[in-house]
């Protein structure tokens, strides 16, 4: 419905937006240059709404600015939604034409009024009104963006359903300056996705169940494979750890850092036969492989990016992969000569030919057209369509109409109580990414921030007597790690806020659950339990 976790829409299409409704998104940290075309928009006289529990750096643009408890994203977006189809704000000949299960949809809203769900996420109902208002009065030009604020939470795929669901009400699939937008979190991760990493895909999106499908890769690549879906990471992890997987060959991730419950992940390493790591440093998951492969970094790559507008961009090696480092496609292709089956395709060009010929949203996509274009966005079916700006124009891309799915409230898999009365979300920040593998590294950003902070709410500092820079113990059920305390109000009242930036000082994982969505296992990492004391009492 969403396109796949790509942006529906254009990165500057942002700008001419009537509405920006922003959710579960530190974008200008996480994503600077889209945020530069959000702050374009409101120059432009778009208004802004930004929903998200933290009081982030974009609130300072915003029109309207609601601090909702963590967790309650569904009860506010259908909320939204009832009161746009209560008021009759909604786009009654786009529902009728383009969507199915209205009826339903409307009958189960109705338990969700403003009063109702404002009690729920700790706001006042006219939040909720405002927001129903706007959205609908700017539609079909209201845009909304998300990140993993909505989609880390045990119920993240519901999340993301309630905001489709507001969307097609409004008639915001298939208008240009609309859409619900995704912003992927990092560099070609849209890519990764679509050449068919994913478990239940082939390239392309093509599920390896639909009736056919297998056939036709096994005749491409010349080789059986497998006639049902491979699993997920959290299921590989579980099963490492019960000894049914005994090999695994992680690819440029610092698992042991950027896992929930890192302890866990450590456990399940540790059980396997064999551990290979590719990677460009010796990060500390790569500490604990059995064999290290060199690879090379963004810079010195050849071939292709697909950004999360899904772009696909040609990229170039500025520098030359160092010492004994491979390319990740020498060191692929290496695996196949190595076990007598060497590829017939040996370059870049042709590794991506091959993905298009295979699938229609890449077809019509090849390097002399990125190259004369300056990148082209997927669908594109032949060498003449000129690209897909925006998804869903006429039709939704599946070809059916767009389906209403009732989703209900779903409390973080694991509630606060008096023994661990606080909420830890964990996230990133603009100048210490990610994990930390590269931009620690780095020794200008030390001069930003060179340890781990954690960011607590005035109001519970006081109560529990915390300065500025005090070092502060923090306790989960799974483990405990020390932070100096950063009072700020960015964080609401009983909650508090890390990245997993520093690991060797502060392994903030050690903290997080192991709860996961209960459809895409995407680990729960905006909520879990902690409690908090000054570290030296």
């Amino acid at each position: 419905m969403v396109g796949r976790g790509a942006m529906t829409n254009s990165i500057q299409e942002l700008a001419g937006s009537k509405l920006l409704l922003v959710t579960g998104s530190n974008t200008t940290e996480t994503h600077p240059v889209i945020s530069l075309r959000m702050k374009k928009a409101v120059k432009n006289g778009a208004k802004l709404i930004v929903v998200d529990p933290r009081k982030i750096e974009l609130t300072k643009w915003a029109d309207k600015y609601i601090q909702i408890r963590i967790g309650t994203d569904i009860p506010f977006y259908n909320a939204v939604s009832n009161y746009i189809i209560q008021n009759d704000l909604y786009d009654k000949e786009y529902v009728e034409t383009r969507t199915r299960n209205f009826e339903e949809i409307k009958n189960h809203l109705t338990l969700y009024t403003p009063e109702y769900s404002a009690k729920i996420c700790g706001i006042d109902p006219e939040d909720i009104i405002y927001t129903a208002k706007e959205y609908a009065k700017a539609s079909p030009k209201s845009a909304i963006c998300y990140t993993v604020g909505i989609t880390e939470h045990s119920c993240g795929s519901y999340n993301v359903q309630s905001l489709a669901n507001l969307a097609m009400l409004c008639g915001n699939f298939g208008s240009e300056n609309a859409g619900v937008n995704p912003l992927r979190g990092q560099n070609n991760v849209q890519g990764v996705s679509d050449s068919g990493s994913l478990p239940t895909d082939f390239p392309g999106y093509q599920k390896v169940e639909a009736p056919g499908m297998v056939e036709k890769f096994e005749k491409i690549w010349d080789a059986e494979l497998p006639r049902k879906r491979g699993m997920t990471k959290i299921t590989a992890m579980d099963k490492m750890n019960s000894g049914d997987v005994k090999f695994l060959f992680v690819m440029g991730e610092n698992t042991i850092v950027s896992d929930p419950n890192a302890n866990h992940a450590i456990h399940a390493l540790n059980n396997l036969d064999f551990f290979v790591v590719q990677d460009i440093f010796m990060t500390q998951t790569a500490k604990m492989a059995d064999l290290v492969l060199p690879a090379s970094s963004f810079a010195e790559a050849n071939g292709t990016f697909v950004n999360t507008e899904r772009r696909v961009q040609r990229v170039r090696p500025a520098v030359e992969t160092p010492g004994n480092a491979k390319t990740d496609v020498d060191i692929i292709l290496g695996f196949y000569e190595a076990m007598g089956k060497k590829h017939k395709i040996t370059e870049p060009d042709e590794i991506w030919k091959e993905m298009a010929s295979t699938s229609p949203l890449f077809k019509g996509i090849n390097y002399k057209r990125i190259e004369e274009e300056g990148g082209i966005q997927w669908p594109c079916p032949d060498e003449n369509h000129p690209g897909t700006p925006y998804l869903h124009k006429d039709q939704m891309e599946s070809g059916e109409t767009g389906i209403f799915s009732p989703v209900d409230h779903i409390e973080p898999a694991e509630p606060t109580d008096k023994e661990f009365p606080f909420v830890l979300s964990t996230g990133r920040r603009r100048s210490t990414y990610h994990t930390g593998t590269q931009t620690g590294k780095a020794r200008g950003f030390d001069e930003i921030i060179s340890e781990e902070l954690v960011e607590i709410n005035p109001f519970d500092a006081k109560n529990l007597s915390i300065k500025e820079k005090d070092l502060i113990k923090i306790e989960s059920r799974r483990g405990s790690v020390t932070a100096k305390a950063k009072i700020t109000d960015k964080s609401p009242e009983g909650a508090v806020f890390m990245s997993f930036a520093f690991p060797d000082k502060t392994r903030t994982n050690d903290l997080t659950s192991d709860a996961v969505d209960f459809i895409t296992e995407t680990p729960e990492y905006k909520a879990c339990a902690v409690r908090i004391s000054i570290a030296n009492k």
